[in-house]
């Protein structure tokens, strides 16, 4: 027991840790919604519910956090428009797959509309490290789309005479377009609506 001359010293606990994953994800949708230039540090710090030597110490600065945010969105986000990708029989119906799905995922309820990547424009305003990044990304779309084709053509599903990177332009170009037009307010519907259509060009893109 202290004695009346002994002073209480208070305990220093360990400083509050924050839930890393929570706050990125909050960075990332407040990203998603107003862009790179258009977020504040003073904005992320209150969305991610830390200060800013927090923020630094944490991801290094506003730059790296974007980039953090970006991976963050593919990882959580990817999924739901590529879950059926791969399992598709045909080439035909995973393009049709990812397109519906994009469609739902483009508009849902509470989250900020369209693609974050497909959105982005951090890399037209001045930030060459983003810029390449970025386009990265939606190359990876393209090329993903692309290798698709071709296995349908060696699997004899397309003749072998299609070339495949026009028609992968075309629906990777049908999805960025769906995108956008979320953002502007086309509702689910309309997107469907657009992927039906989308798919009706099938045919004459492919000869099949």
């Amino acid at each position: 027991m202290p004695t009346t001359t002994e002073k209480r010293v208070p305990k220093r606990g360990r400083p509050r840790e924050f839930d890393r994953e929570a706050a990125l994800c909050a960075a990332m949708e407040l990203f998603w919604s107003k862009g790179y230039t258009a977020t504040s540090i003073a904005e992320l710090c209150a969305a991610m519910g830390i200060n800013s030597p927090s923020l630094y110490a944490a991801f290094g600065g506003k730059e790296a956090l974007y980039e953090a945010a970006l991976e963050q969105y593919e990882e959580t986000h990817g999924p739901l428009v590529w879950g059926g990708f791969s399992k598709a029989p045909t080439a035909h119906g995973a393009i049709e797959d990812w397109l519906l799905r994009s469609a739902h995922v483009l508009t849902r309820p509470g989250k900020p509309l369209g693609c974050m990547v497909t959105l982005a424009s951090a890399g037209d305003e001045g930030h060459a490290g983003l810029k390449a990044l970025i386009v990265a990304k939606r190359a990876q779309v393209l090329q993903r789309i692309r290798e698709r084709l071709e296995r349908a053509m060696a699997e004899g599903e397309l003749p072998r005479n299609v070339d495949p990177l026009p028609i992968a332009r075309f629906y990777a170009g049908v999805q960025q377009a769906m995108s956008i037009q979320a953002r502007d307010g086309a509702t689910h519907e309309d997107l469907r609506a657009t992927v039906r259509l989308a798919m009706k060009a099938w045919q004459s893109l492919t000869g099949k």
